[in-house]
C-alpha cells in the first residue's frame, strides 16, 4: 500500500507525539504520585532496556517470513485464481474467505490493497470484508507467532483463532444482509495509479527481485510500528507499578476497554502483537488479552487510514462499530465460557 509524502508524514508525526506524549505523561504521573520529579532509577532504566529488545528480537523473525510470504503472494499469485473460485451461496462465500484467510498469510498491511482489487474485479464485498477482518488473524505465521508467545497457555491461541473466525464471519453477514451499495472511493482503472513510478526500479529485474523490493518496503514500513510499540509497551511495563496496571485490569469491562484502546493506539502488526500481549499475562485477564489480540489486527490506527484511503467513510464508521461491538461482547463470552 503506497501513501502519499504527507500521508506518511502525518503518520510518523502521530508516532512522534504518542511516544513522545505517553512517556512524557507517565513522567509526569509518576512524579505527581511519588512527590519527587527526579530521573527514573537506573534498575527501572536496565528493565526498559531489557524488556523493548526483547519483544524486538522474538517478533522481527515473524516479520520476515510475513513479508516474505505476503510479497510472493503479491506477485506470484495472480488474484483471477481466486476469484474464479467465489462461491455464489453466501454461507459457502463466507467459509471461502475463511478459508482464504488460513490458506494465504497475507498480513493486514498487504491484505487490504489486495482485496480492494479483488473487489474491483468481481469479488462481493462481503466476502473481500471478511478476508480483510479475519486473514491478519487465522493465517499460519500469525498462529505460529501466537503458539510461540502463548506456548505455556495454548488455549488463548485456539481462542484468537476460533473468536476471529466467528466475529468475521457474522460482520461479513451482515454486510451482505445490510449494505448494498459500493464503497469503494476508486474505480479498477485508477487503482495505484501512482505505483508504477514507485515500483520501476524493481520490475526490470525480474519478478524475484520485484518479490524481495516489496518485502524489503513492507519490513521497514511494518518495523517503525514494531518498534514504536514494543518502546510503549516497555515504558508502560517498566515505569508504571504492578500495581496500579492491576487496578486498570479489574473489573468486568473497563480491562477489554483498555486494552481496544492499547491495541488500536499502538497499531501492531499481527505476526508480533501476540509477544506483546503475553507481556501482561500477569497483569491482565485471558478475556481482555483476547481482545487486545483480535481487536488490534482488525482495526487500529493504521489500518484505519489503509481503510479510509480504499473504502468511503460512512463503511469505515459502520465497520469500525461492528467490530468494535462484536469483539468486546465475543471476548466477554469466551472469557465467561472457556477461560474459566
Amino acid at each position: 500500500m503506497h501513501f502519499s509524502g504527507a500521508s506518511r508524514g502525518m503518520r510518523k508525526r502521530h508516532l512522534i507525539y504518542i511516544a513522545a506524549g505517553s512517556f512524557l505523561a507517565i513522567l509526569a504521573w509518576q512524579a505527581v504520585r511519588t512527590g519527587n520529579a527526579v530521573l527514573p532509577d537506573p534498575s527501572v532504566i536496565r528493565l526498559f532496556k531489557t524488556m523493548f529488545i526483547g519483544i524486538v528480537l522474538e517478533a522481527v523473525p515473524f516479520i520476515m517470513l510475513g513479508v516474505l510470504l505476503s510479497s510472493f503472494m503479491q506477485v506470484y499469485i495472480p488474484e483471477t485464481w481466486i476469484r474464479k473460485a467465489v462461491p455464489r451461496n453466501p454461507l459457502l462465500g463466507i467459509v471461502y474467505a475463511c478459508l482464504l484467510g488460513i490458506l494465504f498469510p497475507i498480513c493486514e498491511c498487504g491484505m487490504i490493497p489486495v482485496v480492494r482489487r479483488l473487489i474491483n474485479k468481481g469479488m462481493p464485498l462481503y466476502i473481500g470484508v471478511v478476508v480483510i477482518l479475519a486473514g491478519p488473524i487465522v493465517n499460519p505465521v500469525v498462529y505460529a507467532a501466537t503458539y510461540t508467545a502463548f506456548r505455556m497457555n495454548p488455549e488463548m491461541v485456539y481462542a484468537r483463532m476460533g473468536l476471529a473466525l466467528g466475529v468475521s464471519a457474522f460482520i461479513g453477514l451482515f454486510v451482505y444482509a445490510f449494505i448494498n451499495k459500493n464503497p469503494l472511493k476508486h474505480r479498477l482503472d485508477s487503482l495505484y495509479a501512482g505505483n508504477g513510478q514507485d515500483c520501476a526500479h524493481v520490475q526490470g529485474g525480474g519478478k524475484f527481485v520485484t518479490m524481495m523490493g516489496h518485502a524489503g518496503g513492507e519490513f521497514f514500513d511494518m518495523g517503525k510500528y514494531l518498534i514504536f510499540g514494543s518502546l510503549l509497551t516497555a515504558v508502560i511495563q517498566a515505569f508504571v507499578p504492578r500495581s496500579d496496571l492491576s487496578a486498570l485490569g479489574e473489573g468486568e469491562v473497563l480491562p477489554h476497554l483498555f486494552m481496544m484502546g492499547f491495541a488500536y493506539m499502538l497499531s501492531l502488526c499481527s505476526t508480533s502483537d501476540a509477544f506483546v500481549a503475553s507481556s501482561f499475562l500477569q497483569t491482565f485477564s485471558k478475556g481482555s488479552l483476547l481482545t487486545f489480540l483480535v481487536f488490534g489486527p482488525m482495526l487500529d490506527f493504521k489500518s484505519t487510514l489503509m481503510l479510509l484511503s480504499v473504502f468511503k467513510t460512512k463503511f469505515v464508521l459502520v465497520l469500525a462499530v461492528l467490530i468494535t461491538v462484536t469483539v468486546f461482547a465475543g471476548s466477554v463470552v469466551v472469557e465467561h465460557l472457556y477461560f474459566k
